[in-house]
């Protein structure tokens, strides 16, 4: 969504890259940079044209001037800002203190309502709520139907007495007001703790629209009054944000298809005009595509800062720890990494979701924008197949996959043997930096590391035959010298000759417990 917007703003601060200082001149360029970025991402004007004065005044300060990177504190500044804009503090739903709490969804036809209506319900649940869903939404053909399609892939019970209009060429017959009143009154008496309403919308704004909305939330008394907007509206954002707040005094803003490709300047300028926070963001058409909006994250992703944190949220979420002490375990045991190990944290990453979305969320990602566009999801499909056409032994052990059995594993998986020729390729080169690291060394080729063991520390060859040089140089003539030399040469044999009795490790003469070494396992058998 904001990858035009941050694009734009990391080519910006490209240009304030190791300035000691900067003029007023570099300051109000960088600030027309920024102002031009935002209003092509369709950020409303008076939005814009606040958050550059709050920009431009801080970093004329001392904030800037005294700091010892100033390029870095105006990133520092635009952060902020961009963060106030977008709500400042992430908020999430105020539960009520007698149950049921009750939510009602208002917005335009189109932004996504009803579809929303199911992933917060999955959501709730997943939290240990008992949410129902309540259809209101008589006046769209199918939305009842919508609806409850929803709620069965949520697992969540929907209160639907009213069919609704299956065609536009039907007139709308059942009170949306009745059916909420219900709906609250049947969560009471089945003990459900949140009650979400999904209401009608129009193509745009009216009166009567207004009016349903605010007739339904007096009945039930709502809680929370979410507004749906559609990320991709533009400029119109801030015009239907405000009608709607003053309609319905909404408490909350939820964005929806924030996946898509549109500037995304709805996300910029709803928070800022109304005043109302940015609760939660839809990312996709998934039941899981659905995640709590955070205003410093969102900021650190348009600034291409990378968002860590929910990266680690979705970890905890959805790896199975399990597995994951199991492969830990194995790692400290310093066993071999195997294809079954491979094709199990691939599951695991397939669980977070999109690889794609992944990746975007890693800091630097506009840096591979290219290549993450060019990513395609299904490729980890392809080597799930691969690997399931293998057999256990050839899973445990790749070294016997010969050409015969790549090419029945290709023809079984549905690849070409180019595919599997790379996927073993790639194993190898993860299995010998797994050995590595597990060993406790070092990455190769990693400077000031330590060499590998049996590599020089370059020119070996020069001085090993220095030394054949010394140790063939001829007798002296002098007999005193000569007694010398040879009695030096006799000390010199003794003290080799203890040093390679016993073993390699310099226990002369006493016996030792291999135990007692920190030897990796299974080096032992090498000592016998």
């Amino acid at each position: 969504m904001f990858n035009s917007l941050s694009d734009r703003l990391t080519a910006t601060f490209k240009n304030l890259r190791g300035k000691g200082k900067l003029s007023e001149a570099d300051i109000d360029g960088t600030a027309r940079e920024i102002r031009r970025a935002l209003l092509d991402a369709d950020v409303a004007v008076p939005v814009v044209r606040e958050f550059i004065s709050r920009i431009k005044t801080r970093a004329m300060g001392a904030e800037v001037s005294g700091a010892l990177n100033p390029g870095q504190q105006v990133v520092k500044i635009v952060n902020e800002e961009l963060v106030n804009i977008l709500g400042g503090q992430t908020r999430e739903l105020q539960f009520a203190k007698q149950p049921p709490t009750i939510i009602m969804l208002a917005g335009l036809q189109g932004a996504g309502k009803t579809t929303l209506a199911g992933k917060l319900a999955f959501h709730l649940k997943s939290k240990g709520h008992a949410p129902l869903l309540v259809a209101c939404d008589l006046q769209r053909p199918n939305a009842v139907r919508q609806l409850q399609v929803g709620g069965e892939r949520a697992g969540v019970p929907v209160y639907a007495p009213h069919p609704g209009v299956s065609s536009e060429a039907e007139a709308p017959t059942g009170d949306p007001v009745a059916v909420a009143r219900e709906g609250v009154s049947t969560a009471r008496e089945k003990l459900h703790d949140v009650v979400i309403i999904d209401t009608a919308g129009r193509l745009g704004v009216d009166a009567e629209l207004m009016q349903q909305a605010a007739d339904i939330k007096a009945a039930v008394g709502a809680h929370e009054t979410l507004f749906v907007i559609d990320a991709m509206i533009g400029q119109d954002a801030v015009n239907t944000a405000q009608a709607f707040n003053e309609g319905v005094n909404f408490t909350g803003v939820v964005l929806t298809k924030l996946d898509g490709d549109a500037r995304g300047g709805a996300a910029l300028s709803v928070a800022s005009v109304t005043g109302k926070p940015v609760m939660y963001a839809s990312t996709g058409e998934g039941l899981k595509d659905f995640e709590v909006f955070h205003p410093d994250r969102m900021a650190r992703r348009i600034l291409d800062m990378g968002d860590v944190l929910s990266l680690i949220e979705q970890a905890e979420a959805s790896w199975d720890k399990a597995e994951a002490e199991k492969m830990a375990q194995k790692f400290a045991d310093q066993e071999d990494f195997t294809l079954e190990d491979f094709l199990s944290q691939m599951q695991q990453l397939k669980k977070m979701g999109s690889m794609k979305k992944l990746l975007g969320m890693m800091p630097g990602a506009a840096g591979m924008r290219q290549q993450l566009d060019q990513f395609d999801d299904s490729s980890i499909g392809r080597i799930e197949a691969i690997i399931y056409s293998m057999t256990p032994h050839e899973r445990n052990a790749p070294k016997i996959i010969n050409g015969s059995r790549r090419a029945r594993i290709a023809k079984g998986s549905g690849v070409h043997v180019s595919e599997v020729n790379m996927l073993l390729e790639r194993f190898g080169q993860a299995q010998k930096m797994m050995k590595k690291m597990a060993g406790g060394g070092g990455m190769p080729g990693m400077p000031g590391m330590p060499p590998m063991p049996g590599m020089g520390a370059g020119g070996g060859k020069k001085k090993s035959a220095k030394g054949k040089a010394k140790k063939v140089k001829g007798k002296s003539g002098n007999p005193a010298k000569a007694a010398q030399q040879a009695r030096e040469a006799e000390l010199r044999r003794q003290q080799g000759a203890k040093r390679m009795d016993g073993s390699s490790f310099g226990a002369a003469g006493q016996d030792f417990n291999p135990d007692d070494l920190s030897l990796p396992k299974g080096f032992e058998k090498y000592l016998k």
